[in-house]
């Protein structure tokens, strides 16, 4: 399982999803900014995440997937605290 490959799952499973990816061998990284997520807790943003990819991680394709998940709006804030 490639990093293009998960985003093109999460980006399938979650309309208009801004999606990143990285990592290899089975152990990834996502940063998914979409706003869907507005109104949900944290948990629920990352059950919906995993929703999309759930058939690989079973399979062990996946074997760790760290999910940051985000609102737009709060993206906005996250990525200038990121930058610096």
């Amino acid at each position: 399982m490639t990093t293009d490959e998960i985003k093109v799952l999460i980006e399938a499973g979650i309309e208009g999803a801004q999606v990143t990816v990285n990592g290899d061998n089975g152990m990834f990284d996502t940063t998914v900014v979409a706003d869907q997520f507005d109104g949900l807790a944290p948990v629920k943003k990352q059950q919906m995440v995993y929703a999309t990819v759930n058939t690989y991680i079973t399979s062990g394709e996946i074997h760790a997937l760290s999910i940051k998940a985000y609102t737009p709006k709060e993206w906005a804030t996250a990525s200038k605290l990121l930058i610096g």
